[in-house]
């Protein structure tokens, strides 16, 4: 567990926060950087094609075990995992999962240029995106990639986080990942500051925090990684209320109040701590890992694995040609969600301060059982094959909201590197403080985004899908009004 800041700075948090809403000092204007980006995207060579398993090189299912490896034994590998339950209308189920056991590195590295931070970008392909191009961390390497088990050529900027020196690093944290699809997946999460010159390579830009959360507002541009590493960032609303005359009394003043301390807090943080520690004490969900051939309800045929309801997702393969990646092609197999997904947060200002409503969930692949996630996470698609009761709480809320009542709405990719055209709505909706439910050990509790942040300092306590939308609420700071203009392309 990596505790509170390295550094000892205690001016850091309102630094922070002053660069985000920072609106000089950037290295680049967003319209050069905009030019640059479509620049990159339109000169990318890659092609994505989905294949058969029978064409996969390098991969193979295991002769014995059934389940989808790579001949190295490294990278990932596709087998079944059989789950049991005694929380929701599902008590069990088996489903293909991905077992990646290696901890890779998602690290930016930040630089500061006339007062404002900056993060060091990249523009950088992955074979699931579905628009092949979008803005990644500093380095997004697994243990594989940066050993080279692909004979590929280095990552570049890794030595800046193998062995950083403490007095460098803003955030150092183990991460989950989706726990619905991979099995105890976990990534080193850094933000780590340089202090001499760093020579800009080719695909990469320095851009600063400021325009880094206005990219949010852009359809599928803000890679997954990307997300969770600015997560990790502790922000400290400061005296940010009176520096923006702007937010007085509004939406985003709430927000910038809930970003410091506890002070108007429904409950205290040592509250939260036990109500998670409690439902994780309960082990409601059991995940017993299977081979690949023992999973039930599910199909191999030559071109994909699928649910025999045809719902939920699928195991496909794809060949990558071209592209700015350490090898020039390769296949792969892929976890092909079917529907577009909605991830939201209700927002409540009580007691002046924004607080926001998180969902203790269960998901099969959490190391520890339970994580903090959005009020809503789901693919309402799914919810045809299931029955009524399963809809879940608030989703009619979000899908139903008013407009005027919609502080963020943008369509964001998940990690393209495994999972394919996997897409979600993301949303902070505003709505009228509502009571807590308390039917059996609640699972929903309202908390100050400080609380919620201040618990990313720590491993496996909020899920993927609450960090992005962290970020998110972060990218409202500084937005010009109460609700983020949606760059889409819907």
């Amino acid at each position: 567990m990596t505790g509170p800041l390295h550094r000892q700075d205690r001016g850091q948090p309102i630094r922070l926060a002053r660069s985000a809403v920072a609106t000089a000092g950037a290295v680049d204007s967003a319209a050069q950087f905009h030019r640059w980006f479509a620049a990159r995207a339109a000169a990318d060579p890659t092609v994505v094609t989905r294949i058969d398993f029978s064409d996969l090189i390098n991969w193979r299912f295991h002769p014995e075990t059934g389940n989808l490896v790579h001949e190295s034994g490294k990278f990932f590998a596709v087998e079944g995992l059989r789950v049991n339950t005694s929380f929701g209308p599902v008590p069990h189920w088996s489903q293909p999962i991905i077992d990646q056991p290696e901890t890779g590195v998602l690290g930016i590295l930040v630089k500061q240029f006339d007062g404002v931070l900056h993060g060091l970008m990249q523009a950088k392909m992955e074979p699931g995106n579905h628009n092949t191009l979008q803005l990644s961390p500093t380095v997004q390497a697994t243990i594989s990639n940066y050993t080279a088990v692909h004979h590929g050529r280095p990552v570049p900027y890794l030595e800046y986080f193998s062995g950083a020196r403490p007095d460098v690093v803003l955030a150092d944290v183990l991460q989950s990942e989706q726990g619905a699809w991979f099995y105890c997946k976990r990534n080193r999460n850094m933000v780590v500051e340089a202090t001499g010159p760093v020579p800009v390579r080719d695909g990469f830009r320095w851009l600063s925090l400021g325009q880094l959360y206005s990219l949010l507002a852009y359809d599928d541009l803000l890679n997954m990684n990307t997300r969770t590493v600015l997560s990790c960032l502790p922000f400290s609303g400061g005296r940010l209320v009176e520096e923006l005359p702007s937010v007085q009394g509004s939406f985003r003043a709430a927000l910038v109040r809930s970003l410091d301390t506890e002070q108007g807090a429904l409950h205290t943080s040592a509250e939260i701590l036990s109500w998670v520690t409690g439902l994780r004490a309960r082990r409601e969900v059991v995940a017993t890992r299977i081979t690949l051939p023992q999973v039930r309800d599910w199909t191999r045929r030559a071109d994909r694995i699928e649910h025999d309801s045809g719902a939920f997702f699928d195991i496909r393969a794809v060949a990558v040609d071209g592209g700015n990646r350490e090898v020039n092609s390769w296949t792969q197999p892929m976890i092909a969600p079917h529907g577009l997904g909605v991830i939201a947060f209700l927002a409540a200002r009580m007691r002046g301060v924004l607080h926001v409503l998180v969902n203790a969930r269960s998901e099969p692949g959490f190391l520890d059982f339970v994580e903090l996630a959005p009020t809503v996470q789901c693919t309402p698609d799914t919810y045809d094959q299931l029955p009524a009761l399963t809809r879940p709480p608030f989703l009619d809320d979000v899908l139903g909201a008013p407009p005027d009542r919609i502080r963020f709405d943008t369509i964001l990719s998940e990690e393209g590197g495994r999972f394919f055209h996997a897409r979600n709505r993301y949303l902070v909706i505003e709505v009228d403080p509502l009571p807590e439910p308390d039917s059996g050990p609640s699972r929903y509790r309202w908390m100050t985004v400080a609380q919620l942040v201040g618990l990313t300092r720590y491993s496996h306590y909020v899920n993927v899908q609450a960090r992005s939308l962290i970020a998110c609420l972060h990218s409202l700071i500084a937005a010009e009004d109460d609700r983020v203009e949606t760059r889409s392309s819907r």
